[in-house]
């Protein structure tokens, strides 16, 4: 949901009413993954909003794929080739 929300990201309630988890549920998992730096947060009056962080979501694909299966083709199912560039195009 957040990768798709784009750099402009969603507000942490509104993420936990899209997938129906308790409010105080959600803001545990969205810290956590804050704290592995895979998403960045900030607060507008008294909402936060949290983005995903391309880059780190980049190296955390590349680094479970790297030795995916030991490499193997077969079992990797094609997973171990280079992920295309999927961050959203920003306007310039």
């Amino acid at each position: 949901m957040l990768v798709r929300a784009g750099p402009a990201g969603l507000p942490s309630g509104e993420i936990a009413n899209r997938l129906a988890i308790p409010p105080t549920r959600m803001s545990f998992h969205l810290a956590s993954l804050e704290r592995a730096g895979l998403l960045e947060s900030r607060r507008a009056g008294r909402q936060v909003w949290y983005a995903a962080r391309y880059d780190a979501m980049r190296a955390l694909l590349a680094f479970l794929t790297e030795d995916c299966c030991a490499g193997d083709p077969q079992i990797c199912g094609g997973l171990a080739a280079p992920a295309p560039q999927c961050a959203p195009e920003t306007a310039a």
